[in-house]
């Protein structure tokens, strides 16, 4: 027990050590100085920016002091681009005897601070820039160094409430067809679906919830039966209730999916759904570790048994529903990792009820079968110890699972306490505790060390070992860091502990915003390269990290694109004066409230798809330039598809 604590603990330091090592921001109320930022064009690409500021009364500024260290007013702008010229102080300076610096005679700034900066653009003027005002402010004997950040709109257009509809994109007639069609991978993540689904089932048939009923179950249909042939049809309907149980715990969503197609979208990458899911999923994990127990309210499954002798066909559905109850404290926690985490908006509701689908036929097909071969029920391996070592196993696997959850709270809400490598250093403890149990060199639980180790013990521990040896190059700074055998479950690269030239992906040239993006698509006269997707979106990962880095693609879209990401999840507020409510093309009302609702809608309105990754390619006018493209793992194709777009755009 103490072990098991000690993994406990250090699995939640790494979480608090994840933390620590996040920047964060702190903003204040009430500042010492109210700045108004203003800027006039002089040259193309050339402004000059005039910065006001007034200050609280008993306040002054300093201004710079080279014995002091003090620097004076200072900018910084955030567009490594971005090519400023010195200051220059316009408001009167003063001197006075400053307390802070015992009464030595300093110069400062009193009631006002003015100053104005010149600035050049390397790229062509964007639709915005950010900026970071920094100065030393005292009042008495307070002495505060103090920050504000500012965001400066350049572009007339970008003050205004966001554009979401373009009517130069007509989906239907793209400026060239050059033989790549729209593709939506829906049907094909429908079936990856069930099948995650059929594997999360035929995981939990070995567990202890439901292994040892199976024999039970299928030998009470076939001796109480009247013949054999009413046997094999009772407990094939037995396999067909479990498998229709399953289902119907999905038909609800289809219903809330078609009054919302984003519905799904919302719940999945919702932050308080994610934080309730990973804390539900570590609870289930550490019962499976063998603290507690968890179960459903005893008199569901009393209700459920008791009902199990009416009738013929409805007593057998009863018992289906008695057995998808008690085993819930194993099957709820492996089918809820599974399906929540492949979620996506690709396939809706549909993606839940083919989950759903394969997880029951699972666990229905043994009971159909054994009662179809009786003698197979007599080469099952008997119930043992065995059945105590998958379900620690299967608590290891939750630990990492829920992790998943976790950083899809902190993408989405920009909180930055778990970078890249601290998930991935996170998955090697829970890798070397789990080889560790299973080469029995660590006891969890109840669990005894077994005296001797069965060969199928030693093959899954070797698997473990070296799917940990695989996941420690991604604590590094290397290329050997993007692991492509599990693209899409880390945070992507640029979400890094390490400092990075940009946070665009792969470095390409990129922006994060559409006004932006076109901004800098005109300046360099190079085609949009717009790219749908989601922080919480496996499959963008896994495009940007397996297909993007392909040599030749990297470079055509590095040297010949614009890569504008817009991120549909991305539940950073607008500023109050961006938000708005929008009416829909079918005249439903949207409230555009954080920035992946403006680019969920955009998407929408012009591209009638509402799935990710989505990508199009588009000119400087805004026109279609072919057929936009979604989930594409093959190279080739995707190469075709960018070589297709930019000629078009020529």
């Amino acid at each position: 027990m103490k072990q098991v604590q000690l993994i406990i603990a250090a699995f939640f330091l790494s979480i608090v050590f994840s933390s620590a090592i996040a920047q964060s921001t702190v903003t204040t109320d009430s500042l010492p100085v109210q700045w108004q930022v203003t800027f006039k064009k002089t040259e193309a690409n050339k402004i000059v920016i005039s910065f006001r500021g007034v200050i609280s009364k008993d306040w002054h500024v300093y201004a710079k002091d080279a014995l002091e260290d003090l620097t004076g007013p200072t900018v910084e702008y955030e567009d490594t681009a971005i090519q400023p010229e010195p200051l220059v102080t316009v408001s009167p300076l003063f001197n006075i005897k400053d307390e802070v610096f015992e009464n030595k005679e300093k110069q400062v700034m009193v009631d006002s601070v003015a100053f104005t900066q010149a600035i050049q653009f390397r790229n062509g003027m964007p639709a915005a820039i950010k900026l970071n005002i920094k100065y030393e402010a005292a009042n008495g004997a307070n002495f505060n160094p103090e920050e504000q950040s500012i965001k400066l709109l350049l572009d007339e257009t970008a003050s205004a409430t966001a554009r979401i509809l373009i009517n130069s994109i007509d989906i239907h007639h793209p400026k060239q067809n050059c033989g790549t069609q729209a593709v939506d991978n829906a049907s094909k993540s429908l079936w990856g679906i069930f099948f995650i689904g059929f594997l999360g089932g035929l995981i939990a048939l070995i567990t202890p919830c439901v292994f040892p009923m199976i024999p039970l179950t299928v030998s009470f249909f076939t001796k109480r039966a009247q013949s054999r042939r009413k046997g094999i049809v009772n407990a094939f309907l037995y396999g067909f209730f479990i498998f229709l149980i399953y289902i119907l715990l999905s038909l609800p969503f289809h219903f809330l999916d078609s009054i919302n197609p984003e519905f799904l979208n919302n719940i999945s990458t919702n932050e308080y759904v994610n934080l309730i899911l990973f804390i539900i999923i570590i609870a289930f994990a550490l019962s499976f570790f063998g603290l507690y127990e968890i179960t459903l309210p005893a008199s569901l499954s009393t209700g459920a048994d008791s009902k199990a002798g009416v009738g013929n066909v409805l007593g057998i559905f009863f018992m289906a529903l008695t057995l998808a109850i008690v085993s819930f404290s194993c099957t709820g926690p492996i089918l809820g990792s599974l399906l929540a985490g492949s979620l996506s908006t690709n396939g809706g509701a549909m993606q839940l009820s083919m989950g759903m689908a394969g997880f029951g036929l699972a666990l229905a097909m043994p009971f159909a079968l054994l009662a179809l071969f009786p003698n197979l029920v007599q080469s099952l391996p008997r119930s043992g110890g065995w059945l105590g070592t998958v379900k620690v196993t299967l608590g290891f696997l939750e630990l990492a699972l829920a992790l998943k959850f976790l950083s899809q709270a902190d993408l989405v809400k920009h909180w930055g306490i778990l970078k890249r490598e601290v998930f991935i250093g996170i998955w090697i403890v829970i890798g070397i505790a789990s080889t560790l149990f299973l080469f029995g060199k660590l006891k969890i639980g109840h669990e005894a060390r077994p005296a001797k180790l069965s060969l199928g013990r030693k093959i899954i521990a070797t698997i473990f070992l070296l799917i940990t040896l695989y996941l420690i190059p991604g604590v590094t700074n290397t290329s050997y860091a993007n692991l492509k055998w599990i693209s899409g479950f880390p945070p992507p690269l640029y979400y890094s502990i390490y400092q990075k030239e940009s946070d665009c992906i792969l470095g390409l040239r990129c922006a994060k915003d559409y006004e932006t993006g076109l901004a800098m698509a005109k300046a360099e006269n190079k085609p949009i390269l717009l790219d749908f997707t989601g922080y919480a979106c496996v499959n963008c990962r896994k495009m940007e990290e397996t297909i993007w880095n392909d040599a030749e693609i990297f470079k055509l879209m590095h040297d010949q694109f614009i890569v504008v990401s817009l991120y549909v999840d991305d539940k950073k507020l607008l500023p109050a004066e961006k938000q708005f409510t929008y009416t829909t093309k079918e005249g439903t009302k949207k409230e555009i409230v954080t920035y992946g609702d403006l680019w969920a809608t955009m998407q929408t309105e012009n591209f009638a798809n509402n799935s990710q990754p989505w990508y199009a390619i588009l000119n400087t006018n805004e026109q279609l330039m072919n057929n936009p493209i979604g989930y594409t793992p093959d190279k080739t194709m995707y190469l075709k598809w960018l070589q297709c777009g930019l000629d078009a755009s020529k």
